[in-house]
């Protein structure tokens, strides 16, 4: 007797579980407003240095005072780090000579300009985090995603200890409160710290979210389960792109994405705590209360209880209670356990490569939005709007052609477009932007796949254990992906070459995976090996 044949007797996809997808679909509409913030709210907008004295030139232009103090790229465009340490006046009467004496030249002495036509504010133009201090404008989303990774073990372990609900909901207020914090920040180290706090509490969100809704529902209805909730996350992606182009001010526009997690911790008062998880840690009482509760919903009234605590839950429910192998009062397991046994370690290494691999090349690209020839706004909701056929053609080919190889070509596919990228001349920005939303939507199709893999892959004794490893592993991917960025000063081409080769090693990695289509999901450690 498994658990899923009670899930049958109950109703596997009813409208019990139906109602519990959508309400926990919420949270998932809020993640990438924060994961992918970053793009917005430290955009860096054209710059140059602030130039001292500009009364002494009241007879001349914007462009001309420019002239003689800026030097110029090759382009012809100005500087954004550099002056000259005294005008050149020279420069007046014939432009296009620039001086060949780099003494006269020095960074920028007082502050910078900025030009605020796109952004009112951004945490760049707030502390000045460009030229010398650029990497600290760009370490700022490694701060979140740092967060993030120390979250994803925190929250693996604390819910499997005390529970999917109770640590959701402790994660989305948490999210609120140091959401709100950080639009108070006074300084660019408490805004690190903030953002690193709300990254570690919003890991619990992203964790707990899909396992908890798919323990409710049968195994044929798995994979839609999976997929829907994936989708929530890309209208997440093209709100960010709508709310980020309302709001241009940095403070307003965190509190604009924070807000809705209140609104997704209140709903979960509908939510029920998971009855696998309820009885393999020995409530079997309380289980059973959720359990008749699902079926009544479902209208399964055949269904039939006792309400004495002497008395057997029901026939089903008795034998999946005796006979499953559920993880006894007691009986602890820890990260540990994932490398305990031959098999479980090498799904733990294999998955954990191929998770570094999905998130790395999939925040690398979600983070270039300027890199395509699109405007940043339609460049984000673009991103979005692919990554819904690419999840339904997922759902497709998971059930076709199984999730080991669909995992595997979604990897290598990125690469390859990344790749092509780095080949295609810079003034072919159609084609560019073409290559580069067909990469977006395999990356896409890669992180759908993963979620939906990695949750089959681990038995329920430790499935939020190893969800917990995985995820770490992704974010130190995300976490290093925007610190690429300033390879481009080794070589231009070199953060896209790093994502390219990333993407494709890990997908060869994943068919080292085992199938799991069609398989019962794995309840003790003994089913794995």
């Amino acid at each position: 007797m498994k658990f899923e044949d009670l899930l049958l007797e109950i109703g596997g996809f009813g409208r019990f579980q139906i109602l519990i997808l959508f309400i926990l679909c919420l949270p998932r509409i809020n993640l990438p407003m924060h994961f992918l913030l970053h793009n917005f709210l430290a955009a860096t907008p054209s710059h140059h240095c602030a130039i001292p004295h500009q009364e002494a030139f009241v007879n001349l232009t914007v462009e001309e005072v420019l002239l003689i103090s800026m030097p110029r790229e090759p382009d012809g465009t100005f500087r954004s780090c550099e002056m000259f340490s005294q005008p050149q006046f020279h420069l007046l009467l014939k432009s296009s000579l620039q001086p060949e004496n780099n003494s006269i030249i020095q960074h920028c002495q007082h502050g910078w300009v900025y030009d605020h036509s796109q952004f009112t504010s951004t945490i760049a133009t707030q502390w000045d985090l460009v030229c010398e201090q650029r990497g600290l404008n760009q370490v700022t989303a490694t701060f979140f995603f740092i967060g993030v990774t120390m979250g994803a073990v925190v929250f693996g372990y604390l819910s499997d200890r005390f529970g999917r609900k109770a640590m959701l909901l402790l994660s989305l207020v948490c999210s609120v409160i140091f959401g709100m914090l950080s639009t108070a920040s006074v300084s660019y180290s408490m805004l690190a710290i903030t953002r690193t706090l709300t990254g570690v509490v919003l890991s619990g969100t992203s964790l707990i979210t899909l396992p908890l809704g798919m323990e409710w529902v049968d195994i044929q209805h798995r994979t839609f389960s999976g997929i829907l909730s994936s989708i929530f996350w890309s209208i997440g992606n093209m709100l960010l792109a709508m709310v980020a182009y309302l709001v241009r001010e940095w403070h307003w526009l965190l509190v604009a994405v924070t807000g809705p997690c209140l609104l997704s911790a209140a709903c979960l008062w509908w939510v029920p705590e998971s009855a696998w998880w309820l009885i393999a840690n020995g409530k079997v009482k309380q289980a059973h209360r959720h359990l008749l509760r699902c079926a009544r919903m479902n209208g399964r009234k055949d269904f039939a209880v006792s309400p004495e605590e002497d008395v057997p839950l029901t026939t089903y429910a008795q034998r999946v209670v005796l006979q499953w192998n559920y993880k006894k009062p007691g009986e602890s397991y820890s990260y540990i356990s994932l490398f305990r046994t031959p098999v479980l370690q090498k799904i733990s290494l294999c998955s954990g490569a191929v998770w570094f691999g999905v998130a790395f090349s999939y925040y690398g690209m979600s983070m270039n939005l300027t890199g395509f020839g699109l405007n940043m706004y339609l460049s984000q909701f673009v991103f979005g709007i692919i990554e819904i056929p690419a999840k339904m053609i997922v759902y497709v080919l998971v059930n076709q052609i199984g999730r080991r190889q669909s995992q595997a070509w979604a990897l290598i596919l990125t690469g390859l477009c990344i790749g092509a990228n780095v080949i295609i001349p810079k003034s072919f920005t159609s084609l560019r932007s073409v290559v580069a939303i067909m990469g977006k939507g395999f990356s896409e199709a890669g992180f759908t796949t993963v979620f939906l893999y990695t949750s089959e892959l681990y038995p329920t004794v430790l499935r939020q254990n190893g969800m917990g490893y995985t995820s770490f592993v992704a974010r130190l991917g995300g976490a290093l992906a925007p610190l690429v960025f300033l390879l481009d000063e080794v070589w231009r081409c070199l953060p896209e070459v790093t994502y390219c080769g990333v993407a494709g090693c890990c997908g060869l990695v994943a068919f080292l995976l085992p199938e799991t289509l069609n398989v019962h999901l794995p309840e003790g450690i003994e089913d794995i090996e």
